[in-house]
């Protein structure tokens, strides 16, 4: 499938990278059919990737493994809410969380509140809402990567 996207121009998607939320998406609930894309001249390790709508080319939201920003990170989530997966394990589930990155990027921030869930196995994903209050809409995370950042670079030498 090919598609014109607003980030990275036009893309071929392989119909066995196409990810399904049956239930779209917090506040998108007509986008049903996803990929997930990374910048090619970044690598894939870059930390943020796209989740990227093929039912509306123009949309594509900034998402990253929250274990990048925060390692504990291990929120509850009812059965109930994670059933559109099918069968999964925990071996095959990819959790990532979107970033919101604001023209001050000192504000860059994840929402660790939603995340998005999603079964690699059966190419199924679901966004939930985690309701105990323990992790923030905005947890900031320009600190982290900066941090993250140096370490990498003390490595290199």
């Amino acid at each position: 499938m090919h598609i014109n996207t607003r980030v990275f121009g036009e893309i071929e998607i392989e119909d066995s990278k196409i990810i399904t939320f049956d239930q779209g998406i917090v506040g998108f609930p007509e986008m049903q059919r996803f990929a997930i894309v990374h910048d090619e001249e970044k690598g894939v390790n870059a930390g943020i990737r796209y989740l990227q709508s093929l039912d509306e080319p123009e949309f594509a939201m900034p998402v990253m493994d929250p274990l990048d920003v925060m390692p504990e990170y291990n929120p509850e989530v009812e059965d109930e809410l994670l059933k559109p997966l099918g069968d999964f394990s925990e071996e095959n589930l990819l959790v990532l969380v979107t970033v919101s990155v604001p023209r001050e990027i000192e504000k860059i921030s994840v929402n660790l509140q939603a995340p998005i869930i999603i079964n690699a196995e059966e190419k199924k994903g679901v966004q939930v809402i985690v309701e105990n209050g323990e992790y923030k809409i905005k947890y900031p995370i320009y600190d982290i990567l900066q941090e993250k950042k140096k370490s990498a670079e003390g490595e290199g030498n």
